[in-house]
């Protein structure tokens, strides 16, 4: 995780964190697909959130190719993805396959997660325990897949993975270290949805993606 600094928690959090990093030798891709339906089947047995165990349809634990370069990290499943167990399904969710395509990767290439596997009722935000809660099966996912970059949708991704409360706004524009992988946060496509203005600034986000990941930057 995010370096911890004397700086106050709402700063922009350090780059570095190289006591931190990813352990042992990356599982060849049988052996992922394999740990990653495991820590599935954890998932969907989990009841440590008791509102969100009462109010789930299904738990919603994550989509994509399990070798991916390239993750993307979301808040939390919402109505559509309760129903239907994947994320990012919705509106937004086609969205972010926009955005994906327009970097020139597949959905399928990449992996798409949340930090929380649960629906919070009414689509409210995480509460500070069901995201500690839900870390360590996030943080198991990172271990299986071990992607090179992950991007951040919104600020309560951000701030959770980076242990800050700074605003997505503070966030954007640079990279961070996240236990090896370099991080980059950018606005949450249902924000997109609602104020397309800020479709540009995450487009200047993916193609600084773009260029870290030697992918051709489209003219």
């Amino acid at each position: 995780m995010a370096k911890k600094t004397n700086q106050a928690r709402d700063s922009v959090p350090a780059i570095s964190d190289a006591d931190d990093l990813l352990l042992g030798e990356p599982l060849p891709e049988a052996e992922r697909i394999a740990a990653l339906e495991q820590l599935r089947q954890q998932v969907a047995a989990c009841t440590r959130c008791l509102e969100l165990t009462d109010h789930r349809t299904q738990t919603v634990f994550g989509v994509g190719n399990p070798m991916a370069r390239l993750c993307f990290l979301g808040e939390a499943p919402g109505a559509d993805e309760d129903r239907l167990g994947e994320p990012f399904v919705g509106r937004a969710g086609k969205l972010l396959t926009r955005i994906i395509e327009a970097c020139r990767l597949k959905r399928e290439e990449v992996y798409i997660l949340n930090v929380l596997k649960c629906r919070p009722p009414g689509n409210r935000a995480p509460h500070p325990l069901e995201a500690a809660n839900c870390r360590p099966f996030l943080d198991r996912q990172l271990e299986i897949i071990r992607p090179e970059f992950l991007v951040c949708l919104g600020a309560s991704a951000a701030q959770t993975l980076l242990n800050t409360t700074a605003s997505i706004g503070k966030l954007r524009g640079r990279f961070y270290r996240y236990r090896g992988i370099r991080v980059l946060a950018t606005y949450h496509p249902a924000y997109l949805l609602r104020n397309p203005s800020a479709k540009r600034p995450v487009w200047e986000d993916m193609k600084m993606l773009m260029q870290e990941m030697g992918i051709p930057i489209p003219q």
